[in-house]
């Protein structure tokens, strides 16, 4: 039953009806354990991982409502990073709102010899779904020490950057994320939903990305449909951990789904930056039967 449906029954707002759930979920009232034994996802996960060469793949099933969506692939992730935070050292975050619900999900303990580092800059709007908060929500559940990129998910020009990178602060966090032996990330398609996208520089460099053949980014960086970085300035100037670091991760997670998504997860798939995925089931048909 979707939210709305409860919403319509109950004669209340679906808005209300989420409260009432995260309300009920925070205070511990209500566990969600994901099971999902149907016969045609367990058949796409492994379709997927032979398709694209993937460690894991967990697909959800669909659903209409899309936070709901977003939610359940953010639990599922959860599942498949509770399972290696406690064999690996660091963990690097990326951000997006389907993350904000994998850091939920996890098992609280106490880890020893591990760290949560952030390993993109941030926006300077808090929404739930920032790298800074979903580290220190992490952080806290593995009671872990916490470390921020503090700096602007992108610089005016890579000067800047390469200057920002060159103070020791900084320069240690970075060490950090390539440090980290597990990846969380998430990727955001160029709608509205995406949290690059009301970012003025974003705004800007627009129409110009797009006329590069840009669908989407992953961890700030724009990418074509194979999967190359667009040669644009933008992705010269983004203060996070390069692609081809995340690419050499022992467990990389990425967790997205929704339809107009699927460029961009597809593009994530075929540059190989990642080496677990975590979809919905009309994402994951689309991956492996569409062109």
């Amino acid at each position: 039953m979707t939210q709305q449906e409860i919403a319509d029954q109950l004669e209340i707002t679906r808005l209300r009806v989420n409260k009432i759930i995260g309300l009920v979920r925070a205070e511990g009232a209500v566990v969600v354990d994901l099971r999902m034994p149907m016969i045609d996802c367990i058949r796409l996960e492994e379709e997927l991982k032979a398709r694209f060469g993937l460690e894991e793949a967990m697909v959800t099933p669909s659903l209409q409502d899309y936070e709901e969506s977003q939610r359940t692939i953010g639990e599922a992730a959860g599942i498949m990073l509770d399972a290696h935070v406690s064999r690996h050292h660091g963990i690097g975050v990326g951000w997006g709102k389907t993350l904000s619900y994998t850091v939920r999900r996890i098992t609280e303990r106490r880890l020893k010899n591990s760290w949560v580092v952030g390993m993109m800059g941030a926006v300077t709007r808090g929404s739930g779904t920032n790298t800074f908060e979903l580290s220190t929500a992490l952080a806290r559940s593995l009671d872990v020490e916490c470390h921020y990129l503090t700096a602007p998910i992108y610089c005016p020009t890579s000067e800047i950057r390469n200057v920002l990178l060159a103070h020791d602060e900084i320069a240690a966090v970075m060490a950090k994320a390539e440090a980290a032996e597990v990846a969380l990330v998430s990727c955001g398609d160029l709608t509205h939903r995406s949290p690059v996208m009301p970012l003025t520089i974003i705004k800007e460099n627009l129409p110009e990305l797009l006329d590069m053949g840009a669908v989407g980014e992953v961890m700030g960086c724009f990418l074509d449909p194979d999967g190359n970085i667009v040669p644009h300035p933008i992705n010269q100037s983004i203060m996070a951990l390069p692609l081809e670091k995340l690419k050499r991760k022992p467990v990389s997670i990425l967790a997205s789904g929704g339809r107009t998504k699927l460029p961009i997860i597809r593009a994530v798939l075929r540059g190989k930056y990642v080496n677990r995925l975590v979809t919905d089931e009309v994402v994951a048909r689309a991956l492996l039967y569409e062109s």
